[in-house]
């Protein structure tokens, strides 16, 4: 029965000699969380864990794309699509979506995530044509203004290419490339870092009923699958992000169990992303029932991911979290 270790995070200058840094940053761990699908969990310490397991959690995670990932950076959100759940809309053309750039990148956010196709839950799939003259022609304006590390969000192996064509240099696949099979080999082609998440059934249908054997342990497993997939096409694990989907194909319960658990997935040997913002379990657990007024709950979210390690937060509301990460990184 295979063995997974979840270390148990803490921060402080002053560290026990037995302490072990957490993915080559700030933060450290003496004990871990050992679990298995068995049920039999315990807490071990940081020498017990074997040795190449204590090595994927501790080594340093390589920049990507010149973005440093020893501390917590920030992933601006901007949707170029009339319907996506939150800001559906407000980025619908080329000067409308270079004005909220501009106002991320003052915050000094170096990654923008660009999407042409909403993914929100019972959302259509939008057509190639349509998903990169929306996206092409936004990627090419930010990067005539900027240099900051510009994200396509796609599942769809002719936008990605259009996009890194227009300037961008990651690609971001909510299908943890699982959607196109020309999409992994275009990006061990050209080189770029890519983002795989893990996503239950596609937009569609992703919130029929979705059910897990042990959600956590089940969308690590996916992940460290499709990360050994792509390192066999050529993408090295060092060009690669993790992110663990939350509310793709996941219950209110699932999202809970994923964001308490979520230091687990720097096993992987990877950065790990969170993009929880405005989601609707925020909603339900803030009493919000507007997207627009989760920022609080997505802030606080946010922090907590922070607080076990995650390297990049994706967000709507960035000079909120931005705020709030340099109080938290002050007062750690």
């Amino acid at each position: 029965m295979n063995a997974y270790y979840r270390p148990l995070v803490q921060s402080g200058a002053l560290r026990p000699v037995t302490a072990q840094p957490l993915a080559g940053g700030a933060l450290w761990f003496t004990h871990a969380e050992r679990l298995s699908r068995s049920g039999e969990g315990a807490i071990v310490a940081a020498q017990d864990i074997p040795e190449a397991d204590l090595d994927r959690l501790t080594r340093p995670r390589p920049p990507i794309a010149g973005v440093h990932m020893d501390a917590p950076v920030i992933m601006g959100i901007l949707n170029i699509t009339p319907d996506s759940f939150s800001d559906g809309g407000r980025h619908a053309t080329v000067e409308t979506a270079l004005a909220g750039a501009r106002d991320m990148l003052a915050q000094d956010v170096p990654i923008l995530d660009v999407g042409g196709e909403s993914t929100r839950p019972g959302s259509d799939a939008v057509d190639v044509e349509t998903e990169i003259a929306r996206t092409a022609p936004v990627i090419a304006a930010i990067r005539a203004e900027t240099g900051a590390l510009i994200s396509i969000d796609t599942r769809k192996v002719a936008v990605a290419e259009a996009a890194l064509q227009a300037g961008a240099g990651l690609v971001n696949d909510v299908s943890g490339f699982t959607h196109d099979p020309d999409l992994a080999p275009l990006c061990a082609r050209t080189g770029v870092p890519v983002c795989i998440m893990h996503a239950r059934g596609d937009p569609k249908t992703m919130q029929d009923n979705p059910i897990y054997e042990h959600v956590l342990l089940d969308v690590y497993d996916f992940l460290a699958g499709q990360i050994a997939l792509l390192e066999a096409a050529g993408v090295p694990r060092a060009r690669i992000i993790a992110d663990p989907g939350i509310g793709f194909g996941k219950t209110l319960e699932h999202n809970l169990a994923l964001l308490k658990g979520i230091s687990l997935f720097h096993g992987l040997g990877c950065p790990v992303l969170l993009g929880a913002s405005r989601k609707r379990f925020i909603g339900t657990l803030g009493r919000a029932a507007q997207a627009a007024d989760r920022a609080p709950g997505s802030i606080a979210v946010a922090l907590a991911a922070a607080a076990q390690g995650v390297q990049i937060l994706r967000v709507h509301d960035v000079a909120e979290t931005a705020q709030a990460l340099r109080l938290w990184a002050a007062v750690r």
